[in-house]
Parts: structure tokens; sequence; C-alpha cells
């Protein structure tokens, strides 16, 4: 009965009192003839032709500066697979939906019923002169690299794979944060990532990036570690084939100092968490049930960080902490893309965020009195409102220190709160 209950609750949160999650609102007076004429003809006519001379004037003139399209085929929607265009529309609208309240980016959500890459390339590459960004959302692997690779060289605005970009940035804020509190570091730790999709193989280029080993790298697939003797590797599996000669997740538990689950429930067991060196920090982040729960995880060790993607338990990687204030940045500065320079910002600024004191309101959303930076608080919660301040001014001032912005810093923006250079 509470399981029907809940269904229903959540339909008809989607139902009533209207349909669906957003609505479009006019943002300039239209309430006279005067106001018609500005609007429409003949007044509109100004700034077609100020845009047809100089199209960078449809930022001056124009919503697109501000509009992001969240685009899905809805090949890879939440934890339920393929459930075609159409059905995905709840979670892209939800994505608007957050877009809007937490940076007041505004959004068209956009189903595509294209399943060839080329088919959905070819279409994002034709709208895409409405918007001031694309964030591509719950597209299968591989396809999903093959349609950013391409969406990122024609496109003149950022493109960004949440379920890529989005998910490694949150991870490695919180892993940078855990790797300290447990005396060790990016560069010396040995991790095991489990599971070699979207996620996976990002947030493993992010964590290079940003000073990881690639000799310290075992990422794992269905059929264990990802070997260099292996002859059935993608291209993007091959970058992480470590010549090594273990071949079972038990083999590589045994030395690692971080696992970063992104693959299925119930895929780790207590005795390979048991097996794993002194201090260890475990992201189980398979949504809704990881890949260990923290209570089993807990029974067999105390010395363990860990992070799920779960809200009742501390430290969930959530992705709202990143994407819209990734995408403010970039927007308020006309970026032309969102590269790695810019992940890298991100992450550092939401670490950085996560040792700061927790304010009242976010003890008052979390119903704690007290909150501080440590084992259970090394990601920020996504109800901290000083996000807006940390994470848009590191993008922004990344996006200008690498070329891809067309402004410059903007003048209401606090001064940039974390070195943007990589180490």
């Amino acid at each position: 009965m509470a399981e029907y209950s809940r269904k229903q609750e959540a339909l008809d949160y989607h139902a009533k009192p209207k349909p669906g999650k957003l609505a479009i609102s006019v943002t300039k007076p239209f309430t006279t003839y005067g106001e018609l004429s500005l609007a429409y003809t003949p007044g509109v006519a100004e700034p077609v032709k100020a845009i047809r001379d100089n199209p960078e004037d449809a930022f001056l003139y124009t919503s697109k500066g501000n509009l992001v399209a969240v685009i899905s085929n809805g090949t890879a929607t939440l934890g339920l697979g393929n459930t075609g265009a159409l059905a995905s529309k709840p979670v892209m609208e939800g994505k608007a939906v957050l877009f809007k309240k937490f940076a007041d980016v505004n959004v068209f959500d956009i189903e595509l019923d294209a399943e060839d890459p080329k088919d959905f390339i070819d279409t994002v590459v034709r709208i895409a002169p409405t918007f001031g960004g694309i964030n591509l959302e719950d597209i299968a692997a591989p396809h999903c690299f093959e349609i950013e690779a391409a969406l990122i060289e024609r496109l003149d605005i950022p493109v960004f794979h949440d379920d890529q970009h989005g998910t490694a940035i949150i991870v490695a804020a919180g892993l940078i944060n855990a790797l300290e509190l447990q005396d060790k570091t990016l560069a010396d730790a040995k991790i095991v990532c489990m599971g070699a999709g979207a996620a996976g193989v990002a947030s493993m280029n992010l964590l290079l990036e940003m000073g990881a080993t690639l000799d310290n790298v075992y990422m794992c697939d269905s059929k264990g570690v990802i070997h260099s003797d292996r002859d059935d590797l993608s291209e993007q599996k091959a970058r992480f084939a470590s010549k090594t000669d273990l071949r079972t997740v038990d083999d590589v538990m045994k030395i690692a100092d971080v696992f970063i689950g992104l693959s299925g429930p119930d895929t780790v067991s207590k005795e390979q968490i048991g097996s794993m060196p002194a201090r260890p920090v475990i992201f189980a982040l398979s949504n809704p049930n990881p890949e260990i729960s923290p209570e089993d995880a807990k029974s067999v060790r105390d010395d363990l960080i860990m992070a799920t993607g779960r809200s009742d338990y501390p430290n969930q990687v959530n992705n709202v902490l990143g994407f819209p204030y990734i995408f403010r940045g970039a927007l308020d500065v006309r970026a032309r893309r969102i590269n790695m320079q810019m992940c890298v910002a991100a992450a550092k600024a939401m670490g950085e965020l996560a040792r700061q004191p927790v304010p009242n309101s976010v003890l008052e959303a979390h119903d704690q009195e007290q909150m501080s930076f440590g084992a259970d608080y090394i990601i920020p919660s996504p109800f901290d409102p000083r996000l807006i301040d940390f994470i848009p001014s590191a993008v922004a001032q990344a996006a200008i220190d690498t070329g891809v912005a067309r402004t410059e810093y903007p003048s209401h923006y606090p001064q940039p709160v974390v070195d943007t250079q990589t180490d």
C-alpha cells in the first residue's frame, strides 16, 4: 500500500493542477497597443536587422544567452534503460526545473526520436542557433561519446553531457576532500572504478586531469579488470587498459585505496570491502540501490569514508550540485564551450565550499543541529545558497583564462574563490 501511495503521489504531482512541471512566462510589458507594436511588428524588425548584421547581438536582444536546451533520445533514462524519447520527457522537464530553481537558467526540454547518432547530431546542429548552451542527458554509451564530441566540434556554444561530466565533477570534488581526510593523495591513490560507461570514463578522465596516475587506475566492466591483453575494448575503454596480471574485482580491491562504483546494485561484497588497505574511500553511486550499502560496508570497516547517490545517507553525489552552476558561469561569459579546465575549476570550487562553515539554512534543510567538514560531509549540500557564488565564478574565470569566453568576467560576480588552473 505504501508503494502504491508513493507511486500515486508522484503521478498526481505531475498531473495536477496542470500537466507537467514547466510553463513559459512573458518578460516584457505587454498590455498596450504600443507594447504590442514593439514586441511584434513593426518594432521587432529592428532587433532582426541588428542580429542579421551582427549575430552576437542575439545575446543582447533575445533570450539566447540564458537559454539551454536539455536534449535526450531516452536511450538511458534514469535507471530504466531505453524508454524511448517521449517517456524521457518527465525527466527532462525535471532537469529544466532544477536549472531554473538553482541558477535561474531557462530551459527548453527537447526529446528527439533519434537513436542513430548521425540523426541526433544533425538535428541538434540545426536547432542550436536558438540556444546559449546544450545539455545532453540520458543518452546511452557508446553513442553518447560520439554525439558529444561531434557537437562540441560543430557548435560554438557549450555542449555538456551531464551524465558524463556532471557526475565526474561531483565525484572529483568529494574525492579530493575524502583523500585529504584519509591522509592520502590523488597522485598516489590506487583507484578501482567499477563501471566503464559514460560516467565511469568521464570521472576517470577528470581525475587524471586533476593529478591521478593512469597506472594507478583499474577500470572494471562486466568481464572484470580492463587489461591490455583484452581484444574486446572500445576506444574509451582502451585508454584505461591496465598492464597488469590482476584480472578480477577481488584482485584489485585488495590494493585499492579508492573504490568508485558506477555500475549496478549489490555488486560489491563485504569481503571485498574488508580486503582493502587501511583508510579506504568508497563511492557506491548506483542509484537507487548502491553497489554496497553503507550499513554493510561499515559493518566490516570503521576507517572508511563513504558516499552514495542517495539523499538518505551522508555525502550524496548529486548532479544538481553541478550543472546549473556550471552553465550559469559559462553563459555569463558567453563561453563557446565547456572545457576540461572549466570542469576542474568547478570541482575545486565545490570541494572548497564543503570546507567552509555550514550556514544555518543548510542545517535547517537537513534537520541537523551541527554539520561540518569531515567524514560525513565531504560534498556540499544542494541547499547551500553559496553554490551560486562559488561555482559560476570559478567556471567563468576558467573560461576566460582558457580563451573560450566571449566577454569579460561579470562585474556582479564575486572574485574567484579558488585557483582555476590545473595542478
